[in-house]
């Protein structure tokens, strides 16, 4: 699966979503469609807190489109955790973190590895 970007429209729920959940992360799985992420799920029984967001990886559902993961990081650092690192090749190759205060810079795009990555933003 060769991904070219993320849609806008996903990437506004993105920051939105980090807007809701303030103080506290949120995380989600992203799925792509045609080459594009677009798409997101919520996973069941998802934790979230203030320094931390985490779900079972056997609660995901079966999709072969799963490109990655996003989450939050409310204390606007949008580099990835020693956490981040080790969960990243666990659901997809592309990973993004949305920053407080959540507006349309507040984000970066890491491969699985921990490396930054440019995402096109697509309508």
């Amino acid at each position: 699966m060769v991904i070219c970007g993320i849609s806008r429209d996903l990437l506004s729920m993105l920051f939105e979503l980090g807007r809701e959940h303030h103080p506290n992360e949120f995380v989600a799985v992203l799925r792509e469609r045609d080459g594009v992420i677009r798409d997101l799920d919520l996973v069941p029984g998802t934790i979230v807190g203030e320094e931390s967001a985490s779900f079972f990886i056997d609660m995901l559902p079966l999709d072969t489109h799963q490109s990655g993961s996003a989450h939050s990081h409310p204390n606007g650092v949008l580099s990835p955790s020693a956490a981040d690192l080790r969960f990243f090749p666990t659901v997809g190759r592309y990973h993004i973190i949305v920053g407080y205060p959540y507006g349309k810079r507040d984000w970066r795009c890491y491969r699985a590895d921990g490396s930054v990555t440019h995402l096109e933003v697509v309508e």
